[in-house]
């Protein structure tokens, strides 16, 4: 912790980068566009019935729409998680003003997704999804 509370500017950038990625992930699919197409194909399935033709296949596309919808609003909620990960690590890294001299339980606990140990150096992982290396 004292290693990313002391270069800030370094993991900060790297918090930036990540929160650029989330963002760009999370642009791919939006809901508006999907209740574009689903309000066409419904307007499309009510055509078709009126005229006894058949829409089982526009019936199938309207059902696989619905659940990329409800997807891509859970993807929403989780990024929208995510990002508020990220924002409150770096507002306590921008406030903190030195090192830390003690082990705060409470901060493993907000902060900390987990550690690797590796023989030459660990991996410590932060719920943000912040990776830094610290060599043994």
């Amino acid at each position: 912790m004292n290693e990313l509370l002391g270069d800030k500017s370094k993991y900060q950038k790297r918090l930036q980068q990540n929160i650029a990625s989330v963002i760009r992930a999370s642009a791919a699919i939006t809901t508006n566009g999907i209740d574009e197409k689903l309000m066409e194909l419904q307007q499309e399935l009510v055509k078709k019935a009126n005229n006894k033709e058949a829409y089982d296949e526009i019936a199938d596309q309207i059902f696989a729409l619905r659940e990329k919808r409800q997807q891509a609003s859970m993807d929403t909620v989780q990024r929208d998680e995510q990002l508020q990960r990220i924002t409150e690590l770096q507002d306590f890294i921008k406030d903190q003003s030195s090192d830390l001299t003690m082990f705060d339980e409470a901060l493993v606990k907000r902060w900390l997704k987990q550690i690797i140990i590796w023989p030459a150096h660990c991996t410590v992982e932060l719920k943000s999804g912040l990776k830094v290396d610290v060599e043994r």
